[in-house]
């Protein structure tokens, strides 16, 4: 499951992140990294950005790189 798919008000962690290189490190860089609780807070009405609460701050991710992120629920 990827972030992209956990629905509003649910909750989720990180498991592992795809991708590679300078967007793998920008993704690591907002504070999402493995082991870490996320909770998706609302989406855009065209389903892009996605907002989520991270590590206590509100943190807009766009779906592309939502997909990159593998998560448990």
């Amino acid at each position: 499951m990827t972030l992209r798919e956990v629905p509003v008000g649910g909750t989720a962690k990180v498991v592992k992140l795809h991708g590679e290189g300078a967007v793998r490190r920008r993704i690591m860089d907002m504070g999402i990294t493995k082991g870490v609780e996320v909770f998706v807070r609302k989406v855009a009405p065209l389903g892009d950005p996605i907002e989520v609460n991270v590590r206590g701050y509100e943190l807009s991710i766009r779906k592309a790189d939502a997909e990159m992120v593998e998560v448990t629920v």
